[in-house]
């Protein structure tokens, strides 16, 4: 049986929060993310993996600096030394929109690092060409739209009709392929792509639209014994995490990116996975990444003016939760009471987290707006009333109640 460690969406080069380390003069958020890569490639070499997969997006920017290059090759140079097979599938990230640019990872191929293959175009790997290993690799890499259209041999037409087509030859060709396959050997299919049902971060369900989506049924065939996507930042995994017969659906799974990119992320755990398989079998285990920095998200609408500081403490945890985390706090409140924030008292209450964001929400009050073709002066005071409890959502059974005041109100005034 062998033993795969699956992992995907490092994007190492994410420093859109905090300061510098004095040490080593990267982005503190940079290290954050070679923190939980360094503890990936550590339980490999422990673990004695027979195969690393990495399932794509290794940076967030398709021209990343030298340095944050410098420091991925160290980690993946790691593996090779100690003598476990690496696949790296580029993700849309790591690829340049322009048909014929070179990649992120490019420098792999052209140096012909040992043991480290990168796998940029849909291709069929069999046990030759992964040095003897008892395994068969789909691999279905993102390629931009053009791309696909001249890999695939794709006919022009609307967006959709390229789509369709597109998905119509993937699942043609990983037919083939697996038609072609060794059956006494497993095989993996390993793609950075969206899955129709998948959820994203924020828990938008993946729909038909924006890019190429995979059906349920092309990574849900029996014939596969383990599915390693990359794209999706969410851990998921759309089957089960056992596979125990020829008969069953694989394990299709999303191990999710190894730090939390944005708030989108803040309540997410991170997870890398270790895969037991063999033809007909697969099991997952799920590895919980240790020291991700925490981000904290509230948001709170004062409800009166009176003892504003304290409303905005009380939505934040305690200070000492607030240490090292990035924290955003999105306040709600009537324009008018702007001047009463104490926006100096809040920042010192968060003093010690890593970054802190104060979004402020004035409101303004809601303009009443009367029926399509009637004036002011057409409507009687009542109706007018009527019209504003509704406009600024008034409770309806204490709108009744008003309605009634205003009522006796306004009729006392006319009999006098």
């Amino acid at each position: 049986m062998l033993k795969i460690l699956h992992f995907a969406d490092a994007h190492i080069d994410m420093a859109n929060y905090g300061r510098h380390d004095p040490e080593t003069g990267l982005p503190m958020r940079v290290m954050d993310f070679l923190k939980s890569l360094d503890e990936i490639v550590d339980t490999a070499i422990k673990e004695e993996v027979d195969l690393v997969l990495f399932a794509g997006d290794t940076y967030k920017d398709r021209n990343p600096a030298p340095t944050f290059q410098s420091e991925w090759e160290k980690r993946i140079m790691r593996l090779s030394r100690a003598g476990i097979p690496t696949l790296l599938l580029v993700g849309n990230h790591d690829i340049s929109p322009a048909l014929g640019r070179a990649h992120a990872l490019d420098e792999f191929s052209t140096l012909e690092v040992p043991r480290v293959r990168v796998l940029d175009k849909p291709c069929f790997l069999t046990t030759e060409d992964l040095d003897g290993l008892p395994l068969q690799v789909i691999a279905l890499p993102w390629i931009s739209r053009s791309g696909m259209i001249a890999q695939l041999n794709i006919l022009g037409g609307e967006a959709d009709q390229i789509y369709k087509q597109l998905e119509e030859k993937l699942i043609e060709l990983v037919e083939h392929w697996i038609n072609e396959a060794d059956p006494n050997l497993p095989i993996i299919l390993t793609s950075h792509a969206s899955i129709q049902g998948a959820v994203y971060g924020g828990e938008r369900t993946v729909m038909l639209g924006g890019d190429l989506v995979l059906s349920g049924s092309l990574v849900k065939n029996p014939r596969l014994d383990y599915v390693a996507m990359g794209h999706i930042h969410r851990p998921q995994n759309l089957t089960n995490d056992k596979k125990e017969s020829p008969d069953d659906p694989p394990p299709v799974v999303y191990p999710g990116s190894i730090e939390r990119v944005d708030f989108g992320e803040a309540s997410d755990d991170k997870y890398f996975v270790l895969v037991e398989v063999e033809r007909g079998y697969a099991s997952v285990e799920w590895k919980k990444l240790e020291n991700i920095r925490p981000f904290i998200d509230r948001e709170v609408s004062l409800i009166s003016p009176d003892s504003i500081s304290d409303q905005l403490r009380e939505a934040l945890p305690p200070e000492e939760l607030l240490e090292e985390a990035i924290v955003r706090l999105i306040v709600d409140y009537p324009r008018e009471w702007e001047p009463m924030i104490d926006e100096a008292a809040i920042r010192e209450y968060a003093s010690g987290a890593f970054q802190f964001h104060l979004v402020k929400r004035p409101q303004m009050e809601a303009r009443v707006r009367l029926p399509e073709g009637q004036l002011a002066g057409e409507i009687t005071p009542l109706e007018l009333l009527d019209i504003f409890w509704k406009a600024n959502d008034v409770d309806s059974v204490e709108a009744d109640v008003l309605q009634a005041m205003a009522t006796d109100i306004i009729r006392g005034k006319e009999e006098e």
